[in-house]
C-alpha cells in the first residue's frame, strides 16, 4: 500500500519542479534519506519539514550581511502577533488593495517576504497554488503550519538571487519590501525573470516616505529607522521596469489624515469598495497617502 503523502510533501513536490540550484542554475534533485537538494556540479540544500532553504554567500559588492539581518530580524519579531486598532486597520485595507490587482485565473503565485502569510490563507484554499518566501526559516515554517495546505509551500531564498526558472510564477507580490532592499532595480529585475510572460508582479511600500535616522549604540553609526532603505513615489517605482506593452500603473491610498485622526473606529466597519471611495474623496483636500501600489505586467513573448 502507498502512503499517503502529507499535505507540505504535496506542495514540496509541486514546488521542486520550479526550483534551480541558486549557485549552479541547475535543476535540483531531492534525496529523501539526507533531506538535501542536491545539483550536479555537487551543491547542497538542506531541506526542513519540506522546505527548502536554497541560500548562497551574499555579493561582495554589498557593505552589510542584509540576509543575516532579515534572519535575525525574523527571529527576534513576531510577523504573525496579533494586531489591534489602526495597525490592523492599515494592513487589512493593503491587504485589501493587493487582492483586488490579482487576475482572479491565475493558478501560481510567489509571496516574496511573506511575513504572516496572509496571502497563503486567502489563496491556497481556492486552489492557487502559493509559494510563501522569506530570507529565513522561521516565516514560512510558521506559514505552513498555519495554513496546510497541498498548494502551500514555504521557501528560504535571497530575493536577489531566486532558485526559479525562468518564467515560473502568474503571479508575483512584493508587499512593504522593495523599501528594505539594498539594490531595488536588481530586486525588480529578478521578480521579472521569474513571472510569465503576462504575468502580474504587484508591489506596495511607503509613499514619499520621509527616512528617519538614529544612532546605534553598537556600531556608533547612523542607522535608517525599520530598515527602510529607500522612499519611492510614482516616477522612481516606474523607472525600475519598462515594457514595451505599456502595461505598468500605479495608485496610491491610505489617507494620512484618516489614519492620524483614527476614523479606523468608525471605517472598519466599511466594505472595501466604499472605504475605497471615502479615501479617495479625502485625498481630494487632502493629498497625503500613506502607501503606493505599482503593477508590472511582463510583455508576452
Amino acid at each position: 500500500m502507498t502512503k499517503n503523502k502529507s499535505n507540505s510533501e504535496i506542495a514540496f513536490n509541486k514546488l521542486l519542479s520550479l526550483l534551480i540550484s541558486p549557485n549552479s542554475g541547475d535543476k535540483l534533485v531531492f534525496d529523501s534519506d539526507t533531506k538535501t537538494l542536491k545539483d550536479t556540479k555537487g551543491y547542497k540544500y538542506s531541506v526542513e519539514s519540506f522546505i527548502p532553504i536554497l541560500l548562497t554567500k551574499n555579493s561582495e559588492s554589498l557593505n552589510f550581511d542584509y540576509l543575516e539581518h532579515y534572519k535575525t530580524d525574523s527571529e527576534l519579531f513576531d510577523y504573525f502577533e496579533e494586531r489591534t486598532g489602526g495597525t490592523l486597520h492599515d494592513e487589512l485595507r493593503v491587504r485589501q488593495y493587493i487582492l483586488s490587482r490579482i487576475d482572479s485565473n491565475i493558478k501560481s503565485i510567489l509571496d516574496v517576504g511573506c511575513g504572516r502569510a496572509w496571502l497563503a490563507g486567502e489563496l491556497s484554499v481556492n486552489g492557487v497554488f502559493v509559494c510563501s518566501l522569506d530570507a529565513s526559516l522561521t516565516n514560512p515554517a510558521k506559514a505552513v503550519e498555519l495554513y496546510p495546505n497541498e498548494n502551500h509551500a514555504g521557501l528560504v531564498a535571497d530575493a536577489l538571487n531566486l532558485p526559479f526558472t525562468e518564467n515560473s510564477f502568474d503571479s508575483i507580490v512584493a508587499s512593504e519590501i522593495i523599501e528594505h532592499i539594498v539594490e531595488p532595480q536588481k530586486f525588480v529585475n529578478e521578480l521579472m525573470r521569474c513571472l510569465k510572460p503576462g504575468g502580474k508582479l504587484i508591489i506596495t511600500t511607503p509613499y514619499k516616505e520621509v527616512l528617519r535616522y538614529s544612532l546605534c549604540i553598537h556600531c556608533n553609526k547612523m542607522t535608517p529607522v525599520n530598515a527602510h532603505l529607500h522612499t519611492f513615489d510614482e516616477n522612481k517605482l516606474m523607472n525600475l521596469y519598462k515594457t514595451d506593452s505599456g502595461l505598468c500603473k500605479w495608485s496610491t491610498f491610505g489617507n494620512k489624515a484618516l489614519l492620524h485622526l483614527r476614523t479606523h473606529v468608525i471605517l472598519k466597519y466599511l466594505p472595501f469598495s466604499l472605504w475605497k471611495a471615502v479615501d479617495s474623496f479625502i485625498s481630494l483636500f487632502i493629498n497625503k497617502q500613506a502607501h503606493i501600489i505599482a503593477e508590472f505586467t511582463k510583455d508576452k513573448a
